[in-house]
């Protein structure tokens, strides 16, 4: 097959979504990998052409492995967006074992999908697009846990960059501010409706980052920065 491939983590809602749908209408064939089986049973439905969806999570080895090895026998991977992650915003004393192994696993993910598919890419023509935060440029209050995995997400970005430099492999950090989706959905104390009204619309934040990342001139845009107006 002859498909270009971009893989997107976290692709069944908010900004995730929006980097499928986008991608699909630039004509790249999206394998979109999220763990919620009923949204992702729509976008089966829903897609037919150029999109094949895989449901599992991204901190499972073994998964990762399986399906990046299924998803090279498909074309060939162009792109690799690490998207997905969970929040937890609390307080410090608030944090349970659970809060900080639900934020980590987008951490392992990360590093998991990016190993792998540098594997089968030979480590040649490939960009990895890691999509954190503004947390990862800052401390924030009621998010020491979340800026804690986005810090540790920027250091591995900032590690495979120091790798690969002068190579055909390109990495970016993208650092998106606070986006209108259903992210917050779990912390109304911390981000209210109203509050989350006045933040960045995902297709806008999608359209930044696809436009910097497919650009034709020669030339790789390392760190994307995206704040409210």
């Amino acid at each position: 097959m002859n498909n270009e491939i971009a893989i997107i983590t976290g692709g069944a809602s908010g900004l995730g979504l929006e980097l499928v749908k986008q991608f699909i209408e630039k004509n790249y064939f999206v394998c979109n990998i999220d763990r919620d089986f009923e949204k992702m049973k729509v976008l089966n439905n829903t897609y037919k052409d150029n999109y094949k969806g895989f449901i599992g999570d991204i901190s499972d080895s073994a998964f990762v492995k399986d399906i990046i090895k299924e998803i090279s026998n498909l074309g060939d991977i162009k792109i690799l967006i690490n998207n997905a992650g969970e929040p937890s915003f609390k307080l410090p004393t608030k944090y349970e074992k659970e809060d900080i192994e639900k934020c980590f696993k987008g951490l392992e993910g990360m590093i998991l999908l990016s190993t792998e598919t540098l594997k089968v890419k030979e480590e040649k023509d490939l960009k990895i697009v890691n999509i954190m935060s503004s947390a990862a440029l800052r401390g924030n209050k009621q998010e020491a846990v979340y800026c804690a995995t986005k810090w540790g997400e920027k250091g591995y970005t900032e590690s495979l960059k120091a790798c690969y430099k002068g190579t055909s492999v390109k990495v970016i950090g993208v650092y998106p501010g606070g986006i209108n989706t259903e992210f917050y959905k779990n912390s109304r104390d911390y981000v209210s409706e109203e509050k989350q009204s006045t933040f960045m619309k995902p297709y806008d934040v999608a359209k930044t980052i696809i436009d910097n990342v497919t650009n034709e001139t020669n030339l790789t845009v390392a760190d994307i920065i995206i704040e409210r107006n």
